[in-house]
């Protein structure tokens, strides 16, 4: 038989606001919208919920081990009767547990954790992602791209408000102005309020007397505009840069959206990066190898001369300081490392034949 306890994993003396956390936190993990949703689970989930949050039940749970067919059968509505999880999940959720601003926003005025909520920021601009390519040798120093995007940017002719020039923004009279409407509901904990967008005003809280002929009243139009941004040096493959404001226009004034830049490095085909380190293979004769000798290393930015010992063995590593990639911090630059691999010549001349038979006769 299962237990209901461990299923949220709280403990048989925990409170009902500590069972309320733990089933949001785990609905939230667990729900089948989600790429790790697991549609058994969160049944299990919502059973034991329903349950050990219903004071009768869970003192019958308690007592017996179970709750009895036909007890307590009354016609009680879920809380989030009505309320699309799908949606919820699929845009995004990002609370990292209970009481964060995102929870707080769904099941607040549920629950009575808060009243009416300030509006949220609904006419703030989207963010955009884009991806850059960039050669290895771009990351030695802070490259300025310019870069064509095709984005909402702020109405010209309405400057951003969504109304004709020289006409009124009136504030909704639904709302007045606040941007929800109340709903009241009744639910298996008593009649609770919950607060929802204003359909007149779509939660701005205003209605322009008459909308801009160009936007329609959004504030914003599509079209191209050069941003430049700066890629700082050191930057990585699969790195994500930020740049606030630099989105979509918001609607009506609002705050523009973010543009984030994921960073892709072309592989280079004589360097391999690990982390702010250069790893590179240095080709060797077997008589600079036995002797000793002064050999070229190439660097991102030129070649430079490298003294090996005599008798270096082929796979040996020399550690070049401060020929790496420029740490993001901006102090300091890795390093390169010089793998040494004696070159067999595949052609040699006779009097070079003669030479190595000799070496052979001496031992070597």
């Amino acid at each position: 038989m299962k237990d209901y306890y461990q299923v949220l994993g709280i403990k048989k003396d925990a409170s009902l606001e500590e069972i309320k956390r733990a089933y949001y936190n785990l609905a939230h993990k667990y729900h089948p919208d989600k790429g790790q949703g697991d549609e058994n689970k969160f049944k299990e989930i919502n059973e034991a919920y329903q349950v050990l949050s219903n004071k009768e039940k869970r003192a019958q749970y308690d007592q017996y081990g179970r709750v009895f067919e036909g007890a307590f059968s009354g016609q009680q509505e879920s809380p989030f009767s009505g309320f699309d999880f799908s949606s919820f999940w699929a845009n995004g959720f990002q609370g990292g547990g209970f009481g964060s601003p995102d929870l707080e926003d769904l099941f607040g005025d549920f629950f009575g954790f808060g009243s009416s909520r300030a509006k949220k920021d609904i006419r703030r601009g989207e963010d955009i992602e884009i991806e850059l390519s960039m050669e290895l040798k771009d990351v030695l120093k802070n490259q300025n791209k310019k870069i064509d995007i095709y984005k909402y940017n702020a109405c010209k002719r309405c400057e951003g408000r969504g109304a004709e020039p020289q006409s009124k923004i009136n504030e909704c009279q639904t709302c007045r102005g606040a941007g929800q409407v109340q709903q009241v509901k009744k639910t298996f904990f008593g009649t609770m309020a919950r607060y929802t967008q204003c359909p007149s005003c779509n939660g701005e809280g205003s209605i322009p007397e008459k909308v801009c002929n160009v936007c329609r009243g959004e504030g914003r139009i599509k079209n191209h505009q050069d941003i430049e941004i700066t890629i700082p040096a050191g930057a990585d493959s699969g790195q994500v840069l930020r740049f606030a404001g630099a989105g979509n226009a918001g609607k009506k004034g609002g705050r523009a959206g973010d543009l984030y830049v994921k960073i892709f490095v072309k592989p280079s085909e004589v360097f391999k990066r690990k982390g702010d380190d250069l790893h590179s293979v240095v080709p060797v004769s077997f008589v600079s190898a036995a002797l000793g000798d002064e050999i070229e290393v190439s660097t991102l930015e030129k070649q430079i001369l490298l003294k090996i010992p005599a008798g270096t063995e082929s796979g040996k590593v020399f550690r070049i300081s401060g020929r790496g990639i420029p740490r993001f911090s901006g102090y300091g630059r890795g390093n390169l490392y010089a793998k040494i691999q004696i070159a067999t010549p595949k052609k040699l001349t006779k009097k070079q034949k003669e030479l190595l038979e000799r070496l052979k006769d001496e031992g070597i």
